[in-house]
C-alpha cells in the first residue's frame, strides 16, 4: 500500500505527466457535462420512455457506448459509433482500392489524407443516422415532449445539424487526449462512457436480485464473485497473450547488426486487439439504423434480439473473420520478410523472400485461429449472463465490448504512465516485471 502511494506522489512530481493527466480529466469531464445536455427544442423531463427503451438489445449498447446521451437525447447522442463505422470502411478500401493503398504506403501524408476522408464519411454517416435518430425520438415521445414551434421537417434538419456537430466535436476531443493527454483519447471516451453506466446497471442488479423472494442475495454474492474473476481473469489473459513466444517462428540474425543473437518474430495470438468486436457490432447496428432503431419485424427485428441464436451465431462468425482481417491488415508477412532480409535475418529451413513470406503467412493464420475464436467466445458472453438472469443491463460488463475494452484501455493508459515514470527513473506501477498493454485500438 506504501508504494502504491509512493507511486502516486511520483507521478504528480513529473511536471509533464500531471499536465497531460490533468489535461485528460478536464475534457473527459466536458464529456460527461455534454453527455446531459438536451437537443434544444425537447422537453428533458419527457425522456423517461426514450430511457426505458435505450435500456436493452442494441440500441442498450449504443446507449452504453455514449454514456447514456442515447437515452437523454443528448447533443452526444450518437457517440463515436459513426466515426468507428467510416473508419472500417476506410480500412476496407485500403484493402481493396489501389489509390487507398498507395495512401497507406506515402507515410505520415498519407495517414492524414486517410484521416481526412474517415472524418468525411463520419459526417455522411452522420446525415444517415441523425434523421433516424429525429424520427424515432418522434415515435417515442409523447408530443409534449417537443417544445418548438419548427415544423417536423426544419426541426429533423436543425437537430440533425446539432447531432453531427456534437460527434465531431467528441472526435475533436479525442484527438486532443490523444496529442496532448494520456492514452489513446478515442478508446477513453468509450471507456469512460462504459464505467459512466456501471453505478447504475449494478443498482438495478441489486434491487431485482434482493425483491427476490428466494436466494436473490446468494444469486448476488455468485453473480459479483464471477464478475470480478472474469475481470481478473481477463487482465490476466491479455498479459499472457503479450508474453506467449511463437516457439516455431524463431530467427537467427546476422552478426553485422545484432551480433547473431537468437530472437523472435513479433507475432501474437490476438492481433486485432478488440476492434474486430467493435467492428462486427458497428455492422450488426446497420439492420436496426434503417428502421429508426425500431425493429419489430423481419432481419431487423432477428439482430435486436441479442440472446437470440441467429444473432450470436452471426456475430461470433463475424468477429472471427474480422480478427482475421485486421491480422492482415496489421500485420504483413511480405514487409517482415522483406525487413528480415535487409536485416540480415532468415528463418532456418527458409529461403530469403516469398518462401519467408508464406512461412510467417502459415504461422499467423494458425495462431490467429485460437485467438479468434477465444475472441468470439468472450463477445457472446453478455448474451448467455442474460439467458442466466443477470440485468439487460448489467451482462454487458460480463464479457464483449465492455469487458474488453475496459481491460484494453486501462491496460495501455496504465502503461504508459509506467513509461513515463521508467523513463525518469522511478518505480513503475508493477512491482515487477514490465506491464503489458494491447497494441490494439
Amino acid at each position: 500500500m506504501k508504494r502504491f502511494f509512493q507511486t502516486i506522489v511520483n507521478i504528480f512530481k513529473i511536471e509533464e505527466l500531471r499536465k497531460r493527466l490533468l489535461y485528460t480529466f478536464a475534457l473527459i469531464v466536458v464529456y460527461r457535462l455534454g453527455s446531459y445536455i438536451v437537443i434544444p427544442g425537447i422537453d428533458a423531463s419527457q425522456l423517461a420512455s426514450l430511457q426505458a427503451k435505450s435500456s436493452e438489445g442494441l440500441v442498450g449498447l449504443l446507449n452504453m457506448f455514449s454514456g447514456g446521451a442515447f437515452g437523454n437525447a443528448s447533443i452526444f447522442a450518437l457517440g463515436v459509433m459513426p466515426y468507428i463505422s467510416a473508419s472500417i470502411v476506410i480500412q476496407l478500401l485500403g484493402v481493396f482500392v489501389p489509390s487507398f493503398q498507395r495512401l497507406q504506403r506515402e507515410g505520415e501524408s498519407g495517414r492524414r489524407k486517410m484521416n481526412q476522408y474517415t472524418r468525411y464519411l463520419t459526417i455522411l454517416i452522420l446525415a444517415l443516422q441523425g434523421p433516424a435518430y429525429v424520427a424515432s425520438l418522434r415515435t417515442t415521445l409523447p408530443a409534449e415532449a417537443f417544445v418548438t414551434t419548427m415544423g417536423s421537417v426544419w426541426y429533423g434538419i436543425f437537430a440533425t445539424l446539432i447531432l453531427i456537430g456534437g460527434t465531431m466535436f467528441v472526435m475533436w476531443l479525442g484527438e486532443r487526449i490523444t496529442d496532448r493527454g494520456i492514452g489513446n483519447g478515442i478508446s477513453l471516451i468509450i471507456m469512460v462512457g462504459i464505467i459512466a453506466r456501471l453505478p447504475q446497471a449494478l443498482h438495478l442488479e441489486i434491487v431485482e436480485k434482493l425483491n427476490q423472494t428466494t436466494g436473490g442475495l446468494l444469486m448476488l454474492i455468485v453473480e459479483l464473485l464471477i464478475l470480478f474473476l472474469v475481470f481478473v481473469g481477463t487482465i490476466a489473459l491479455v498479459q499472457a497473450v503479450r508474453k506467449i513466444p511463437v516457439q516455431y517462428a524463431k530467427r537467427i540474425v546476422g552478426n553485422k547488426q545484432y551480433g547473431g543473437v537468437r530472437q523472435y518474430i513479433p507475432l501474437k495470438i490476438n492481433a486485432a486487439g478488440v476492434m474486430p468486436i467493435i467492428f462486427a457490432q458497428a455492422l450488426m447496428i446497420i439492420p436496426i439504423m434503417f428502421t429508426n432503431f425500431s425493429a419489430t419485424k423481419g432481419l431487423a427485428a432477428v439482430f435486436s434480439n441479442t440472446t437470440g441464436f441467429w444473432y450470436n451465431f452471426v456475430y461470433a462468425i463475424m468477429v472471427i473473420v474480422f480478427t482475421y482481417f485486421y491480422t492482415a491488415i496489421t500485420v504483413n508477412p511480405t514487409n517482415m520478410a522483406e525487413e528480415m532480409k535487409k536485416n540480415g535475418g532468415f528463418i532456418p529451413g527458409c529461403k530469403p523472400g516469398k518462401k519467408t513470406a508464406d512461412y510467417i503467412d502459415t504461422v499467423m493464420s494458425r495462431i490467429t485461429l485460437p485467438g479468434s475464436i477465444l475472441l468470439a467466445v468472450v463477445a457472446i458472453l453478455p448474451a448467455i449472463a442474460r439467458l442466466l438472469g443477470v440485468n439487460n443491463q448489467f451482462a454487458p460488463f460480463y464479457g464483449g465490448t465492455s469487458l474488453l475494452i475496459l481491460v484494453g484501455v486501462i491496460l495501455d493508459t496504465l502503461q504508459q504512465i509506467e513509461s513515463q515514470l521508467l523513463m525518469r527513473h522511478y518505480d513503475g506501477l508493477m512491482k515487477t516485471g514490465r506491464l503489458k498493454g494491447r497494441s490494439g485500438m
